[in-house]
């Protein structure tokens, strides 16, 4: 089938990709000139391992090209996905469905025949019908349907996600938006992957629902981290013991310093502000977002705790600041509200992350990037761990001990052992578990 992608950024640029390696011949469409050279040109303007690898095999193939021109590429496409950004509005948390909305009318001025127009964005109830509206205010209501069909995609391992899904999500009531819905996915429906058809307003939720279910499983067991504190207990026996529980299960259960990323932060809240707009407001996930944006600063105090409650003029190595390791996503990374705490507390930060970077010193004044894992270490008063990165997995410890001015080591991702840092001589903190002096002092 003939696909238009409209928007080449994290979601349209993955499922571009991933629909050509399917067979289709696929048109990525962006606004940004410059992005489309780039693309043109091979390079990626994302990191998503193996995805710049899939893009050159299609382009190769002639299965997958670029462009700025949406007319033309709508003009013979049998569908047109919308895969532009939704971010948060500025002040109330809705999502911005600007760019949406701009791409529903340039679709509709440009469709010739009858096009099945897929929302692909993240989008909240009733975007689908705003956008027919919006279709068939420039266009013929019998040449398009609109389709709910959410993107499921974890950064680092997006690839793997689309071409071997949980499930496909589908949300429409017209059998012949369904049938071509049908063929653009039938290369899953042969491994058979569920793919589940449902009212539009029902798809739209899904993807909400489900980002909000997991970040509620983050926040739970990060406060369960917070009273095994307290209480002695190690979290990470706590998650295998109740993750043991088919009714649970083990996964999002990890402690640490917070959701961040593209996609939690932005759908809890626009889920919220929108129960709130019909009369019902998850309460739930109201607190799951106080807790988690309360989470990141508490993170700082953990730091400054170690430096003995004073953090003025101290030199502190952060080691990762993306939000979860095999990406350069710096959006709403735990790692800015920690290191913008430590700042204000007076303390001079020299930081390394192996992909985020250049993403990074466009959010933080004042920050030493270094080139490797050991720079940042080099006199430091301490060394913090935001983000698991495999690199920082198997760090030499004994070069990093000789290197820093005090011994100390904040393990915001649990990644070490207590018993074995403080065999080696470190003062170590990390999240939920006791530590041996802990349990002496008790």
């Amino acid at each position: 089938m003939r696909i238009a992608m409209i928007g080449s950024g994290y979601v349209g640029l993955v499922s571009g990709a991933c629909f050509s390696e399917f067979g289709h011949d696929v048109i990525c469409v962006d606004k940004d000139a410059k992005k489309i050279e780039l693309l043109e040109d091979g390079v990626m303007p994302i990191y998503e391992p193996g995805l710049d690898t899939l893009v050159a095999k299609n382009v190769k193939a002639g299965r997958l090209t670029f462009t700025t021109d949406l007319r033309a590429a709508v003009a013979d496409a049998d569908a047109v996905f919308i895969g532009v950004g939704t971010p948060s509005r500025r002040g109330d948390g809705k999502a911005d469905l600007t760019y949406v909305y701009a791409a529903a009318k340039e679709i509709g001025e440009a469709i010739t025949d009858y096009t099945v127009v897929v929302t692909k964005s993240t989008v909240p109830v009733g975007t689908g019908a705003e956008v027919s509206k919006i279709l068939s205010d420039v266009c013929d209501e019998n040449k398009f349907d609109v389709v709910s069909n959410p993107e499921f995609l974890r950064e680092g391992a997006a690839i793997e996600d689309f071409m071997r899904p949980d499930r496909v999500v589908v949300g429409t009531e017209s059998e012949r938006a369904r049938k071509v819905m049908e063929g653009i996915y039938r290369p899953l429906s042969l491994i058979q992957t569920p793919i589940l058809f449902t009212s539009r307003e029902s798809s739209e939720l899904i993807k909400y629902a489900g980002n909000a279910f997991l970040a509620t499983k983050i926040t739970f067991i990060n406060e369960m981290a917070n009273l095994c504190e307290k209480v002695g207990a190690d979290v990470h026996d706590v998650a295998k013991g109740i993750g043991l529980d088919g009714r649970i299960g083990s996964k999002f259960l990890h402690p640490g310093p917070g959701f961040g990323g593209s996609c939690f932060p932005k759908d809890t809240r626009a889920l919220y502000e929108t129960s709130k707009e019909y009369g019902v407001p998850t309460q739930l996930v109201g607190t799951v977002i106080d807790f988690n944006e309360d989470r990141k600063s508490k993170m700082a105090d953990k730091v400054v705790h170690m430096l003995g409650g004073n953090a003025q003029g101290k030199k502190i190595a952060i080691l990762g600041l993306t939000f979860k390791p095999n990406t350069d996503d710096m959006r709403e990374s735990p790692s800015i509200d920690i290191i913008e705490s430590l700042q204000k507390a007076g303390a001079n930060i020299h930081a390394y992350d192996p992909e985020g970077m250049k993403e990074a010193e466009e959010i933080f004044n004042n920050v030493s990037f270094c080139k490797n894992a050991y720079e940042p270490a080099e006199g430091a008063d301490a060394v913090v761990i935001i983000t698991e990165w495999n690199e920082f997995r198997a760090l030499d410890l004994k070069r990093i001990k000789s290197l820093l001015k005090d011994p100390v080591l904040v393990d915001l991702r649990n990644i070490y052992e207590p018993e074995e840092m403080e065999t080696l001589g470190f003062k170590y903190m990390c999240v939920g578990r006791p530590t041996p002096s802990q349990i002496e002092g008790k």
